[in-house]
């Protein structure tokens, strides 16, 4: 069950990027250098989404579930950098990103430091 969530996590923070790079061309369409940086984001976001869903499947690989911790603590620490420049820790967007970035977070540090099943 708790491999279901999982990767259930990292296929929401991946689709969660194409939402991001809609809004971004949206509000950014105009604005090449901004739209550049939030186009960037949505490259981690699905970096991070594609690490950490092969990191399920990859059962034992401790090095890969260290290279999932790290993505998913960078973007959860970007989602909550843009809470408190927005002034709002509790917008939706944030809330999301932070929830889905955490929960992976925790699995990736799970699978890093458990000692796979011989």
């Amino acid at each position: 069950m708790l491999r279901i969530v999982d990767k259930a996590m990292a296929v929401l923070l991946a689709l969660g990027a194409v939402g991001h790079t809609l809004g971004s061309i949206k509000a950014f369409g105009d604005q090449p250098v901004q739209l550049l940086w939030a186009l960037s984001a949505s490259a981690l976001i699905i970096l991070v989404g594609a690490v950490n869903l092969l990191r399920t499947s990859r059962h034992g690989d401790r090095t890969l579930a260290w290279l999932a911790a790290f993505g998913s603590l960078s973007w959860l620490v970007a989602s909550m950098a843009f809470g408190v420049v927005i002034n709002n820790l509790i917008d939706l967007r944030v809330v999301i990103f932070a929830l889905l970035s955490g929960g992976l977070l925790a699995a990736s540090v799970r699978d890093a430091v458990v000692k796979p099943k011989a």
